[in-house]
């Protein structure tokens, strides 16, 4: 599987890519042949990286209270849309409808990422990923994923932890 550290990333990339190499942080980058056929985004990635799929962390967009809001949760379970709407003081999560979450994200779906947003949004991440080393989410396009340590993108995301993904 090709690997690209940043120095590699360097010259272009995804708006993901870009600002994590703005920003200067250590990531690796994953890409892998995307299959349309595959009924799931993430579950894709992780066994086409190899990466045990609570490692793998799907980027998702819902509106709590009338505000997008981005959600980062393992692809190995689904989002608490309650626990979501808690953790950012709000009373009602739904999700987003896809043609918004792709227009205000500037990304596709199944390729949005946490990284690198039209819009800056705010986000939580599931409070699972500080249990690993490093965790991987979308790197902006179906088919490329970023491996960094999750410190770095809460830091980078303004991110708040909290308990939001349900196995």
């Amino acid at each position: 599987m090709p690997k690209k550290s940043k120095k590699q990333q360097s010259g272009g990339g995804t708006p993901a890519t870009v600002a994590l190499t703005t920003a200067g942080v250590d990531f690796t980058v994953h890409a892998y042949d995307h299959d349309p056929a595959h009924p799931s985004y993430g579950e894709e990635a992780a066994e086409a990286m190899g990466v045990s799929p609570d490692r793998v962390f799907k980027t998702l967009v819902a509106d709590v209270d009338g505000a997008l809001t981005v959600a980062v949760v393992p692809v190995a379970g689904s989002l608490d849309l309650k626990a979501l709407a808690t953790a950012v003081g709000g009373k009602r999560a739904a999700m987003a409808d896809p043609a918004l979450a792709e227009r205000t994200t500037g990304y596709v779906r199944g390729g949005i990422s946490p990284l690198g947003q039209r819009k800056k949004l705010p986000t939580v991440l599931d409070a699972s990923a500080s249990a690993h080393p490093t965790i991987c989410v979308s790197a902006g396009r179906r088919g490329l994923e970023v491996e960094l340590a999750p410190t770095a993108l809460a830091t980078l995301t303004n991110a708040t932890l909290a308990p939001i993904g349900r196995a």
